[in-house]
């Protein structure tokens, strides 16, 4: 049976993911002063002007306005011909501490307030929601190739406008990739989307020509493309304004970019701006962690992990394991494993992956997860032997 799948991704200059960049620039600079601070720094742009605001508590004296200019700019957004300019845009500021309310579940959880003494659990969660995490056979990386390739070509758009091979192109971009599977085996690339802002003195014809030979031919393996493989790049035609001019731009609304390109559930909660005791930001990174090491470990091809939790308790409230039926152990089986052998409290999560270090704001564009490029510790495979092992005492 033949089925398509579709993954996109955004490069750094798109409006919302300069929105997260900003957001996480904030995170890192108030976590590089107080580690233990407590953030949800949010952002919003539009023509000429970028918003912050969001709660903050802690011993920290950072300039918001400063963080969120050497951003925009690093972006590429540094002049007026780019249709935005982090030098001249208006910045409006409103941070405010955090809730009290919030503040008395996270810093004494629910087991603290029962008696526990475990330091692990004197944190509680910053509040309900499930997380998912997510790892498969498909790529090196152990993550889906749809996404990992619609990253790559992002990535690319922005490498060539950088380094002055294309200097005719301008930060904004998408990419998307469709790839043809024959009976769950990735087989082709049905289709690749290129769509980047440019200058207006560039012909259509010419950014065609430089896509190709720039960034879809170094990146698409060739012998996944076939006479029949679809490329459309920059489809309506035209795309010079761009950014928050052409767009407005939100924290938090690339979420499925910044996960798993949709081959995987998600609970909904975004991650740029949040401190990890939130555990939309430091669960969904331990889900991953799970899942790719029971990948990596060969107890399942494919593995989907659910942790849901509940505002100031320290314990996971439910842990969910699905392995579409390429697991050697049952599902309940391995997520008694996972209980076992991962300890998913916010303490020690944050403990376990050191999350508490400056280290977001490299990580709010071109995908939170596959993130092997970097040093982020959920994506590290050091659990496997460990769990072969108890997985092998399980089946015997």
């Amino acid at each position: 049976m033949r089925t398509l799948f579709t993954s996109e991704s955004v490069t750094e200059g798109h409006p919302d993911k300069l929105c997260d960049q900003v957001s996480d620039a904030v995170l890192d600079a108030i976590l590089a002063q107080d580690p233990k601070a407590h953030v949800a720094c949010e952002c919003a742009a539009k023509t000429g002007f970028l918003m912050i605001f969001g709660e903050a508590s802690g011993n920290f004296d950072v300039d918001y306005e400063a963080i969120a200019r050497k951003t925009i700019c690093e972006i590429g957004y540094d002049n007026d011909d780019a249709c935005f300019n982090g030098n001249t845009c208006r910045i409006i500021v409103h941070m405010e501490e955090q809730s009290a309310d919030i503040a008395m579940g996270v810093n004494q959880s629910y087991e603290s307030k029962a008696g526990l003494s475990d330091e692990e659990a004197m944190i509680g969660a910053g509040d309900q929601g499930m997380m998912f995490g997510y790892a498969c056979r498909e790529t090196p990386e152990l993550m889906p190739i749809s996404l990992q390739l619609a990253h790559k070509l992002a990535r690319r758009l922005s490498e060539v406008r950088k380094n002055g091979t294309l200097p005719y192109l301008r930060p904004d971009g998408k990419t998307q990739v469709t790839v043809e599977y024959d009976n769950g085996v990735v087989s082709r690339i049905d289709a690749v989307v290129v769509s980047t802002q440019h200058s207006a003195d560039v012909s259509l014809d010419q950014v065609r020509k430089d896509m190709m030979e720039y960034v879809v031919v170094p990146i698409i393996p060739e012998g996944l493309i076939d006479a029949d493989t679809k490329i459309f790049v920059n489809p309506t035609g035209r795309f010079v304004i761009g950014g928050p001019k052409g767009d407005s731009g939100l924290t938090g609304r690339k979420i499925i970019v910044d996960t798993y390109g949709g081959h995987s559930a998600h609970g909904g909660g975004a991650f740029s701006g949040k401190d990890p005791t939130k555990v939309d930001r430091s669960a969904a990174y331990m889900a991953r962690y799970i899942a790719k090491n029971i990948v990596a470990a060969g107890i399942a091809d494919e593995c989907e992990v659910q942790l849901a939790y509940a505002i100031g308790v320290a314990e996971p409230v439910s842990v969910r394991v699905d392995t579409f039926g390429t697991g050697i152990l049952g599902r309940e089986q391995i997520a008694k494993l996972i209980r076992e052998h991962f300890d998913m409290r916010p303490a020690a999560i944050i403990r376990k992956l050191k999350l508490d270090r400056p280290q977001y704001r490299q990580l709010a564009a071109y995908g939170h997860m596959g993130r092997t490029d970097l040093d982020v510790l959920w994506e590290k495979t050091d659990m496997t032997e460990e769990l072969r092992k108890a997985a092998a005492e399980v089946r015997d």
